[in-house]
């Protein structure tokens, strides 16, 4: 039986995002009708929640912070509606609200129905992994960030999944994901890794990403960078944006992306029927001021160029099928 998971890279619901749905607080405010179907095509739908969810807290006390994103409280809503099953919040914009805005994301998303790793009460709650059932397949989504080390989860002290990836995957993390594969079907490891507008991922990442897939993870979905990165084997390197209110880079283009569809299916090995990874679709996407729409024309061919370059450099093949851009692991 087969099971296709949307991953959406970082999903910004603060500042513009955020006054777009306090006047309209549905899904079709911020995407199209086709990004909405597309995602409605999925079983699951994973993503990188780039904010907190709140209505309360003060800012982070970091004078040297550029950046701080909230959502309304009804974002968590919004979301669900959206057919979000699983967010991280494994990132640099966690506690951009304090603890308080933190410990509100996760009961909002929770109340909404919407899991979320990556972050929590204590470090063993920001550690833990979720499992999400479809089509008979049990699903376990792994969050965790490289940064900053200064949001990181302790003994009692709300926070993220931290890990210094620059200098290794730890022991703690190895386990983990050896522990999600044994209790389900696949692993999904979601890393917050790197540092923002990079074309390509830096050596930390390279290195890190294999220790994850040897510990077990079926399939490693990174973001952070706001840029879409290549595909090597079953590494999704960075999946870009999805929606915000940013500023726009000339050169990298984090305007226009990619919605990744992942299919797995069940595979003969040795131990038996072996999940895997068997295909990738990519929706081509442009991100609006606040609203997120299906790449066009001269928009489409640029990110058709761009992922195809990106993919060569790891030896990946992209092909063309019905206006998404296809990686075929089979």
């Amino acid at each position: 039986m087969t099971l296709t998971v949307a991953l959406a890279g970082d999903t910004m619901l603060g500042r513009g995002v955020a006054e777009e749905l306090r006047r309209s607080p549905t899904p079709g405010t911020l995407f199209s009708p086709e990004v909405r179907q597309a995602l409605a095509s999925a079983d699951l739908v994973v993503l990188n929640l780039e904010c907190c969810v709140s209505g309360r807290g003060e800012r982070w006390p970091d004078p040297d912070k550029p950046f701080f994103f909230r959502a309304p409280p009804s974002a968590a809503a919004v979301l669900a509606e959206l057919g979000v099953d699983c967010v991280t919040l494994a990132n640099n914009h966690a506690l951009d609200y304090g603890f308080e805005a933190l410990v509100d994301s996760c009961d909002l998303l929770e109340q909404a129905g919407v899991r979320a790793v990556g972050a929590g009460r204590d470090v063993s709650a920001a550690r833990d992994f979720a499992v999400l059932e479809a089509c008979g397949v049990r699903l376990a989504v792994v969050g965790v960030t490289d940064h900053p080390r200064e949001y990181a989860a302790g003994a009692g002290r709300p926070g993220v999944a931290w890990a210094d990836l620059w200098t290794g995957v730890p022991d703690w993390l190895t386990v983990l994901v050896a522990r999600a594969a044994r209790e389900a079907d696949a692993v999904l490891v979601t890393p917050h890794w790197g540092p923002n507008m990079t074309p390509g991922p830096p050596s930390h990442v390279r290195a890190a990403a294999p220790r994850l897939l040897a510990a077990g993870a079926t399939l490693v979905a990174g973001h952070s960078a706001h840029v879409f990165h290549g595909v090597a084997g079953r590494v999704l390197y960075d999946l870009g944006d999805f929606i915000d209110d940013y500023a726009v880079d000339p050169v990298l283009r984090n305007d226009l992306g990619l919605l990744f569809l992942v299919t797995l299916d069940r595979l003969d090995g040795p131990d038996g029927a072996d999940l895997a990874p068997v295909r990738l679709e990519a929706l081509p996407l442009a991100l609006e001021f606040c609203r997120t729409r299906v790449a066009r024309g001269e928009e489409w061919e640029w990110i058709r160029e761009r992922f195809a370059t990106a993919c060569a450099e790891f030896g990946t093949e992209v092909g063309e099928r019905d206006g998404r851009l296809t990686v075929d692991w089979s």
